[in-house]
């Protein structure tokens, strides 16, 4: 199964409970959904930002993702059900610290990976962190154990 397909996502969104594997599945799905999105968020989708997405979910999951799937991700009709950051708040519920952490630092890289950071951008990353409930503390690392 394609980390593309966004199923876990759409678990949560309907109260499934999740396996462990499938709370991994989940991270990457998120990953995924965030970063595609965000390359789109400020209505350009610049091909940096594309290949920053498709570096990091290689080397945050070992996964290979097209930029074709990026796209699709970035526009899926799973966005007509809810809002991102609603879909975004159910999944954080069920994601660990360190994985909520993850995927906003990534949005981050995600970006600035064209050098140019719009108003809209910024918009997009603090909806992001709140709906997936990362604190400063988290961002700047100081998680306790």
């Amino acid at each position: 199964m394609s980390i593309a397909d966004l199923s876990n996502v759409l678990k949560i969104f309907r109260g499934t409970d999740l396996t462990p594997e499938e709370k991994k599945q989940l991270f990457r799905e998120v990953l995924l959904m965030t970063l595609a999105r965000a390359s789109s968020s400020d209505a350009n989708i610049a091909p940096v930002e594309v290949e920053t997405v498709q570096a990091i979910v290689k080397k945050t999951t070992g996964k290979d993702i097209s930029a074709a799937s990026i796209r699709v991700a970035a526009a899926s009709d799973l966005y007509e059900t809810a809002s991102l950051e609603k879909f975004l708040s159910s999944c954080g519920r069920k994601l660990d610290a360190t994985s909520r952490v993850t995927t906003v630092q990534a949005l981050a890289e995600v970006i600035k990976s064209d050098t140019r950071v719009t108003s809209r951008e910024v918009d997009f990353f603090d909806m992001v962190a709140r709906a997936l409930a990362v604190t400063p503390a988290e961002l700047a690392g100081l998680v306790v154990d």
